[in-house]
């Protein structure tokens, strides 16, 4: 079993999860490794990790060249992984590890994968809790893939899964939804989330924004349809103003028709709206698709770090050959 950790400027909690990981680990009748991903930290969590690393020969540090970002630092911890089964967690305490032993027994009973799912014992700040509900119910509805709410990324996946989600090399990676697409046996676990051992969230509102933008335009072509649906709207209303214009010719009421500046000035206004939206939206689509072709990694790694070898810097790529 391989647990996978990644961890991003959490100098101060990182030595009490820790503690708490291992005891919740150790009584457990398998033999487990833990993978820490440093997210590219610019406090001292490499050298608290290393520390650990030190002085346990199950644990792995895996310091990436710079910050990537939590996704793409779970696929490092990923590609890294090789176990019968893969739990994911964020380094915070925020996912509790004494959930851990009830993974394990659902994925035992033949699950693929342990979802789990946040259930707020004290309720989130408006904003946040606003601003979740509304990008759960926006991937769900406009998406062909459906989301748990308030799901996170501790998970487990068993080899066939894992193997499954190593097989998706896109760029801009919202796992969630990756896993939700494979269509494995699933299950959810809900769990109520403990207090942060120390610091603060490190997801920013402009993270959650980029998080939501890659999760749209990643498993939905809604926004495409949406432009398609307001140019024939425009067409429909151009219709309507053709017969409203012919009927005063008919009618022999030409004297009657309103010069017309204002309104061919809305109409233009509103069609030249609409086509910036269509073409921001293509202007998404095309940006991604650059991203892909270009294949870059998702993400560099620096060194990889255990308590008998330190790996010389090397660059790797997390795609998969074709």
């Amino acid at each position: 079993m391989d647990i996978l950790v990644p961890v991003f400027n959490e100098e101060e909690a990182a030595p009490a999860f820790h503690r708490q990981l291992f005891q919740a680990l150790e009584g457990l009748p398998f033999r487990f490794r833990v993978i820490y991903i440093n997210d590219g930290s610019t406090d001292r969590t490499q050298d608290v990790l290393e520390r650990i690393a030190a002085q346990d020969a199950r644990v792995l540090v895996i310091e990436l060249s710079r910050n990537f970002g939590h996704q793409a630092a779970l696929t490092a911890g990923i590609d890294a992984a090789d176990a019968d089964y893969v739990i994911s967690m964020d380094g915070d305490g925020q996912h509790p590890p004494d959930l851990i032993p009830e993974m394990l027994r659902l994925a035992a009973l033949g699950y693929d994968i342990v979802l789990t799912q946040r259930k707020e014992v004290h309720p989130p700040p408006f904003f946040k809790r606003f601003t979740s509900d509304l990008f759960y119910r926006l991937i769900n509805r406009v998406g062909e893939t459906q989301i748990v709410p308030g799901s996170a990324d501790f998970r487990l996946l068993n080899r066939s899964s894992l193997e499954a989600l190593r097989r998706m090399p896109e760029y801009h990676r919202f796992l969630r939804g990756m896993v939700a697409w494979m269509g494995f046996r699933t299950i959810i676990l809900p769990f109520e989330p403990p207090i942060r051992l120390a610091g603060k969230s490190k997801y920013s509102l402009r993270k959650m924004l980029r998080l939501a933008r890659d999760a749209i335009f990643s498993f939905s072509l809604v926004p495409l349809y949406i432009g398609l649906s307001l140019g024939l709207l425009m067409l429909l209303l151009a219709f309507f103003e053709m017969v409203y214009v012919l009927s005063f010719w008919l009618t022999g009421n030409v004297a009657h028709l309103a010069p017309g500046w204002s309104s061919l000035m809305f109409v233009i206004l509103v069609i030249g709206g609409i086509l910036m939206i269509l073409l921001g939206f293509i202007g998404m689509y095309a940006g991604f698709i650059f991203q892909e072709v270009k294949r870059r990694p998702i993400y560099l790694i620096r060194r990889v770090i255990s308590n008998d070898a330190v790996t010389a810097t090397r660059n790797r790529e997390d795609r998969p050959e074709a």
